[in-house]
């Protein structure tokens, strides 16, 4: 799969989208007009439009709590998405689920999940329905450096190596897991360094190179695609806000953040597509005015949609 000036306009593009659905949210939750929890990933766009821009549109992804930009570089609708988040009627879960809950399986998004690493087990019953019905699809599977270290990573990659399943397993590694530091909770210094463990191949990627991402997952893709079995895939990023809402920051100071809003991959990109002659100032200014249109135009359909009924709140429960 080459990157053609089409496509790597479209990469920009869906950075910035998810970079400013995530500061729309942030200011929603700062106007007190949603509720429950969310977990932003701003500052790890790089990460999910590069590994998503390599799957084939009904390929399959499993996200994480962590997950919109997984969502919506999968195709996902900025207006569903933000609804849900308002609790609106009109939202992907009919405003029952949240932040965390957002699936769209026609787009082939199998789902965020709550629980950590509660998608490993999913994107690898996924990839055996492909295999046993040979549909050529394969499924990409999110999960964050704190999920590598639960029983449902090792049992998962475990079984996929031995049956050989299309799948691809990217692990986020933003260097902390909730608050505790990747480096006091895991003994191996890379988290693709276990791939061994599994015999099956182990890379490691800057997670905040949207084309380093593309490059190394597509190959990733294709070994499953063409039947060669799983890989692991490690993107070193990191998320500038807090874990949640509630974080604090005290477990990090503020020089590193700032050292790593400084590495801010939307912006590296940016004058990398200039540097190099893919697009001009004037053709990014107008992919950002688009997408600031985008983004008012869900913020708009959200605030307008309607709030669930109390007499409906039952449905879709099943006994």
């Amino acid at each position: 799969m080459n990157l053609t000036k089409e496509k790597r306009l479209e990469m920009y593009s869906q950075m910035l989208k998810i970079r400013r659905f995530e500061e729309k949210v942030d200011e929603f939750f700062k106007a007190n007009l949603m509720w429950g929890t969310c977990h932003l990933c701003i500052g790890e766009e790089a990460t999910a439009v590069g590994a998503i821009a390599t799957l084939n549109k009904d390929d399959y992804i499993t996200s994480t709590h962590r997950g919109h930009g997984h969502c919506i570089a999968k195709g996902a609708s900025l207006d569903k998405m933000m609804a849900e988040l308002l609790g609106k009627e009109t939202g992907y879960c009919r405003g029952r689920g949240g932040s965390m809950h957002i699936a769209d399986v026609e787009s082939g998004n199998l789902g965020a999940n709550g629980v950590v690493g509660g998608g490993i087990p999913i994107a690898v019953g996924a990839a055996l329905s492909s295999k046993m019905k040979k549909d050529g699809k394969v499924t990409l599977c999110f999960f964050g450096d704190g999920a590598s270290n639960n029983g449902t990573f090792h049992e998962s990659i475990n079984l996929a190596a031995v049956w050989k399943l299309p799948v691809v397993f990217v692990v986020e590694n933003n260097l902390y897991g909730m608050s505790v530091p990747f480096r006091k909770a895991c003994s191996a210094e890379n988290i693709a360094d276990r791939a061994k463990g599994y015999s099956i191949p182990g890379y490691i990627v800057d997670g905040n190179d949207v084309e380093a991402v593309f490059e190394t997952v597509n190959k990733a893709v294709q070994d499953a695609r063409n039947g060669k079995g799983p890989s692991l895939v490690e993107c070193k990023t990191y998320r500038w806000k807090g874990h949640s809402k509630s974080d604090n920051n005290v477990y990090r100071t503020r020089e590193e953040i700032k050292a790593w809003m400084e590495k801010c991959p939307i912006k590296r990109y940016k004058e990398k597509l200039i540097a190099e002659g893919i697009a001009t100032e004037e053709e990014l200014k107008q992919i950002e005015d688009d997408v600031e249109k985008e983004i008012a135009k869900a913020e708009e359909f959200a605030k307008n949609s309607p709030e669930p009924k109390v007499e409906d709140v039952m449905d879709g429960i099943y006994a």
